[in-house]
């Protein structure tokens, strides 16, 4: 239940407490071990509660990822690309940073494929959406370069993660920024020619 501001502090209290159990699960564990029974016990909640809430643990793990996902955009509103692609990439890394470890699992494990997925289409749906050059590109086209930046900037992310965080966040945005701005700029000159 995405709260609106408006509900009574025993809803606010309940619904952060399922939030917070369903991060730290998360954590310990791979999607498909997380159980209802677990989530409700760590909560200190009964079952019918969860589900006054939410109809299942995909439910709730879809919330989580329209909310990750309304996050980073608000964060990008107001950039335009390809021309801002370097700041969007920067504010990637750097939302990715404050979310905590919950996120990290989600955006580098690959039990969380599906829910990556449907949040990277939401951003790229919403980022790219405005944009004059990509609406120019055949659909083939649009595809690739999404997918060239997609498993760039995420393939950078991981191997920043699985190394420890071992460069400083502005040297592994800098780093990325120079190997994905590179081929997608060269694309659109390509494409302009």
């Amino acid at each position: 239940m995405i709260l609106k501001g408006n509900e009574d502090l025993r809803v606010v209290k309940t619904i952060g407490a399922i939030k917070d159990s369903f991060a730290a699960l998360i954590r310990e564990k791979e999607y498909e071990r997380i159980t209802v029974k677990e989530l409700c016990e760590r909560a200190k909640i009964n079952k019918k509660t969860f589900y006054h809430y939410y109809e299942t643990l995909d439910a709730l793990l879809c919330e989580m990822q329209t909310e990750l996902s309304a996050g980073f955009l608000e964060r990008i509103q107001g950039l335009c690309l390809p021309e801002d692609l370097a700041e969007v990439n920067r504010a990637f890394f750097l939302y990715s940073e404050e979310q905590g470890a919950a996120y990290e699992k989600i955006t580098c494990s690959g039990t969380y494929r599906a829910i990556r997925d449907k949040m990277i289409s939401q951003v790229n749906d919403a980022g790219w959406r405005g944009s004059a050059p990509f609406r120019r590109l055949s659909g083939f086209e649009r595809k690739l370069l999404m997918e060239f930046i997609n498993n760039a900037v995420l393939g950078a992310y991981r191997q920043w993660v699985e190394s420890g965080k071992a460069l400083p966040l502005e040297e592994i945005v800098a780093l990325t920024n120079l190997l994905v701005l590179g081929g997608v700029n060269g694309f659109f000159k390509e494409r302009k020619a």
